[in-house]
């Protein structure tokens, strides 16, 4: 299965149907970032993107995403929380 992605996630103040598609991708970087993994390699991995190709691209790429993986650990979360009290 080939994960579509865009250059940057949308920014929302809620939860977008970009985010919970990207879900696992964003826990991905996540434990990437943890890790301290070089962003070239996250990209390659993670995007099956060849930084080399376009580096600023791939850079902007990783960056984006990470900021919303990041924004979901603080804020997006809630709205996942909020869905499963309500189920």
């Amino acid at each position: 299965m080939i994960l579509r992605f865009l250059d940057e996630p949308p920014l929302s103040e809620t939860l977008t149907p970009y985010d919970r598609e990207h879900m696992v991708l964003y826990l991905r970087l996540l434990d990437s970032a943890r890790d301290g993994a070089d962003w070239r390699e996250a990209v390659e991995i993670l995007f099956g993107l060849d930084p080399k190709d376009n580096p600023a691209r791939c850079r902007h790429i990783h960056e984006t995403h990470l900021a919303r993986a990041r924004w979901m650990t603080e804020y997006g979360y809630r709205e996942l929380v909020r869905e499963s009290q309500r189920s």
